[in-house]
């Protein structure tokens, strides 16, 4: 299964999908996900100006901008995942 996710979505796909994820940050969706203020990860509390949006796959590994392929992250568990697939 590994070897799907070595696939690498094109320059101008992850162009679209990073401005995609801009405006989901501006969504009542977003907000109220981060409102919980707890890491999807290791379910830390953390303030929400604190978290991060995750592409859970990531879009260089041709993940999508889509509300199920996202998550509220602390910046620690979202350094630590960088572009591997969860």
């Amino acid at each position: 299964m590994e070897e799907f996710f070595n696939i690498t979505a094109a320059d101008g796909a992850v162009k679209r999908e990073r401005e995609k994820a801009r405006r989901l940050r501006k969504t009542k969706w977003w907000k109220s996900k981060i409102g919980a203020g707890v890491c999807a990860y290791c379910k830390a509390k953390t303030p929400p100006n604190e978290l991060t949006m995750d592409h859970i796959i990531p879009l260089s590994a041709g993940g999508k901008s889509v509300k199920n392929n996202i998550a509220a992250v602390c910046k620690k568990c979202n350094s630590a995942k960088k572009d591997k697939v969860d």
